[in-house]
């Protein structure tokens, strides 16, 4: 049996040790990032208390085409991809951490991944936050979900003007979520771009606060 090259990267860390960590962010990069890159993050967003891993597409993208293609078009990488996020969940789960002091961070294609890990494992987690991303696959493909969240926060956060992320991508995502018993919150910021903004970072943080505090 082959193994994909995905699971043979590494996953790097910040934070607390997982040993001693009240709670798990999964940080996902982007296509062209870095697992580094992305916990550079952490320098804006920490919360004591917090282990941080962030696993390492191969090749620097977890998958080829765009997420609007259809699944099929991206395999095996998706499905390769999702496994590394779910052995990541697994790492935490095994150190004595329950599902919802687990969150799961993205940006872009990594907020892509990270969204539909969740929905495709549905329970509760501590937070799903995607920062321009949506569900992955065709709009016909965008169907059939079951199980529930349960009450999982979770925030969509983009820019109404993004050349990657359709706008009506954004919402429609919001609106499976919510058929999933999420409790989601959904900020599109006018002509921002493909970035993060500040805005994004402090409702991150204020999320963050409240799964350790719980």
């Amino acid at each position: 049996m082959t193994i994909h090259p995905h699971i043979e990267q590494p996953i790097a860390t910040r934070g607390e040790l997982l040993a001693n960590a009240q709670a798990v962010m999964v940080i996902v990069h982007g296509r062209g990032g870095t697992n580094h890159q992305a916990l550079e993050l952490v320098d804006h967003i920490h919360v004591d208390g917090f282990a941080y891993l962030a696993p390492q597409a191969h090749q620097f993208s977890w998958y080829p085409h765009r997420f609007l293609a259809p699944r099929q078009q991206n395999e095996p990488d998706l499905s390769a991809a999702l496994s590394v996020v779910g052995r990541v969940v697994k790492q935490a789960q095994d150190a004595g951490l329950p599902s919802d002091k687990i969150m799961l961070l993205g940006f872009s294609q990594g907020a892509c991944l990270a969204g539909e890990y969740a929905v495709r494992n549905p329970r509760r987690l501590g937070g799903v936050l995607m920062l321009s991303g949506g569900l992955i696959g065709a709009d016909a493909e965008l169907t059939g979900y079951s199980g529930s969240l349960a009450n999982t926060p979770v925030f969509l956060g983009c820019s109404d003007v993004d050349d990657h992320i359709p706008v009506g991508r954004v919402h429609q995502s919001s609106a499976i979520f919510q058929e999933l018993d999420a409790d989601v919150e959904t900020r599109i910021y006018p002509n921002m771009g493909h970035t993060i903004n500040k805005d994004e970072m402090e409702r991150i943080q204020a999320m963050m606060q409240a799964v350790v505090a719980s």
